[in-house]
């Protein structure tokens, strides 16, 4: 019968909620509990995560959402968040309207103004946290961030309501001993936790919480807790033999805590560290004993030599992603060190390790066959000659990201481009010597480019870019001071990359409204475009990109003079779907900024 419900009448609650469990994105969601009642009270059961900022009277919130949402099992609050209220809740009635109402009537008072005293009401707190523990009895996950009004009595009542917890996330509140204490009582499933910034912490309630916890513990981060030392992490190695994961940023760390956790911890296989007063022998220590490790990331060390790499390349033989960053005393033969003993390293990143050059790299190339992403940050002693070798030795290669690399050019990307067929993505910024030849080779060789990035590359013109358009199916592309392009290249782009998505087009001084027409005709599925500092731009061309971008999501466009108050216009009520408008206030019509102040973001403040 033409109009009837076949849905609603014929599957029962059962399939209906099945059926929403499986939907992904929460702008699908919130269409399906528009459709009717019965949809509307099956969705909210179908909610797992919720993701909320802790400003706005989150306490209220909190409860609101948890009378709603009763299958919640994962929490996001971040207090650098805001808390985003419809225009219009409505007329419903029932047990939610007076709390409903009295948060609006605080969320008009922190839009009107408010005293410093009643800050603190604008953050969550204890209460709020209490309100949690309350409301989703099934939480498995809960991430605090930055929720600077929570001390340990929250944490106290939240952990004796929700002993299924898996995963807290602590980062900048402010929880001492007594909390983490009762949260290793009450939690005994408890598998990861990020205490970074938590100032008030010691090793006393690290140590009872390792305790208490240390058969299920997994993942571990603390960062700047002055208090924390070697006596917790000795700690952790005793009890947490499950341990996988590790975090520390501390310079009251030493060695003999790191050698605990090698020592205590044998299915470690992430380790993350920023300690300045650890030394070689630690990191010998982690080589003997840690030998599942497979991710290694070492930063600012002062300390390390390529002695301690010698004793990774060793030992950690599953090794496959490591970071190098400002470690000074590093050089080639510890690199080389890893890449022969380390075949199946697939990510690399040498960033600001002035001593590490073309030698080293080459050593990667020839040993290290499964690399799939290299970074190479501030590398000015690597040549081309090393990614000749890359290119020739890591067929797999998707990802490339070069910024600062004075000493590497047009060569070095052709035999990239000629070696990695597979490379996905490719980031440049301010190496000077890749121009035009480099990247016409990439366009020609590298079929399944998609992500293509060029700062400030002023040797590449638009020969390049005709090239990429040829023969890339771009859905990224950032040419942004790259002065050398003009209309003929990004024409180039629209015309052969109907996917672009994200483009930045920012100073480009020789663009004009052909390429923003040529745009719009090609790439309807534009959502983000930076034209900022684009000095021949003006309304029309904005206004032939609009009409058939309608998926447009954010537009920036500070610093055109040919841009005016018309054209911001034009952007705000041609694109349904637009969120953030970039441009300077005055050119922002009374009328513009009552439709739609929500998403004008000013550069430019009048002084």
């Amino acid at each position: 019968m033409r109009g009837h419900d076949w849905i609603n009448t014929c599957l029962p609650d059962e399939l209906i909620l099945e059926i929403l469990r499986r939907v992904d994105s929460k702008a699908s969601h919130d269409a399906c509990s528009l459709v009717c009642r019965r949809w509307l009270r099956l969705e909210r059961l179908s909610r797992t995560t919720l993701r909320i900022g802790a400003s706005c009277i989150p306490d209220l919130f909190v409860k609101l959402l948890a009378r709603r949402f009763v299958n919640v099992k994962s929490v996001h609050i971040d207090e650098r968040l805001s808390v985003s209220l419809p225009v219009n809740v409505g007329k419903r009635r029932g047990r939610d309207e007076s709390l409903l109402t009295s948060l609006k009537l605080h969320y008009a008072g922190e839009k009107s103004g408010y005293d410093e005293e009643d800050c603190e009401s604008f953050c969550l707190t204890d209460a709020g946290l209490t309100a949690v523990g309350d409301g989703f009895s099934k939480l498995e996950n809960l991430s605090l961030i930055w929720c600077s009004n929570v001390t340990s009595l929250g944490i106290i009542s939240l952990a004796q309501k929700c002993s299924f917890l898996k995963s807290l996330d602590l980062q900048g509140c402010y929880v001492g001993d007594q909390g983490l204490a009762v949260v290793g009582k009450c939690c005994k499933q408890l598998e990861d936790v990020n205490l970074r910034f938590c100032e008030s912490l010691t090793d006393a309630g690290l140590v009872d919480l390792a305790t208490r916890v240390g058969k299920s513990l997994k993942s571990l981060g603390v960062a700047a807790c002055a208090r924390i030392t070697d006596k917790s992490l000795e700690a952790v190695g005793s009890h947490c033999k499950s341990l996988e994961t590790l975090s520390l940023d501390s310079e009251f760390i030493r060695n003999q805590g790191i050698l605990a956790i090698a020592q205590g911890c044998p299915l470690l296989k992430v380790l993350k560290l920023q300690c300045i007063n650890v030394t070689d022998e630690a990191l010998m220590g982690v080589g003997i004993s840690c030998l599942s490790l497979e991710m290694l990331a070492l930063h600012s060390f002062q300390q390390f030599t390529d002695n301690g790499l010698r004793s990774v390349g060793k030992g950690c033989k599953k090794l496959k992603n490591l970071t190098l960053s400002d470690c000074y005393f590093l050089s080639d033969k510890g690199l080389e060190a890893i890449a022969t003993g380390c075949a199946e390293l697939t990510h690399l990143e040498v960033n600001g390790c002035h001593n590490i050059g073309t030698t080293g790299l080459e050593s990667v190339g020839r040993s290290c066959p499964h690399l799939t992403e290299l970074s190479l940050l501030y590398c000015q002693r690597i040549g081309n000659v090393a990614l000749h070798e890359v290119g020739r030795g890591c067929k797999y290669l998707q990802a490339l990201h070069l910024v600062d690399c004075s000493s590497i050019g047009d060569d070095a990307i052709c035999s990239i481009a000629k070696g990695c067929r597979n490379l996905k993505k490719l980031h440049i910024r301010r190496c000077y010597e890749v121009g035009n030849k480099g990247i016409i080779a990439v366009g020609e060789h590298c079929h399944s480019l998609t992500d293509l990035s060029l700062r400030f590359c002023d040797r590449v013109r638009d020969e390049a870019l005709i090239a990429i358009g040829r023969g890339c199916p771009l859905e990224h592309l950032n040419v942004s001071g790259c002065n050398q392009i003009g209309d003929a290249g990004i024409i180039a782009v629209a015309r052969g990359c109907p996917q672009l998505a994200c483009l930045d087009v920012s100073v480009l001084q020789n663009l004009g409204d052909m390429a923003l027409a040529e745009l719009g005709e090609g790439c309807p599925l534009l959502k983000d475009i930076v034209f900022s500092h684009c000095r021949q731009i003006t309304d029309i061309g904005l206004s032939h990109l609009v009409k058939n971008c309608q998926m447009l999501e954010s537009c920036h466009m500070v610093y055109c003079p040919g841009i005016t108050a018309a054209g911001v216009a034009t952007v705000v009520s041609s694109c349904p779907n637009i969120k953030k408008v970039l441009v300077e206030k005055w050119k922002v019509s009374a009328r513009t900024k009552r439709r739609a102040g929500s998403v004008l973001a000013y550069h430019c403040v009048e002084l």
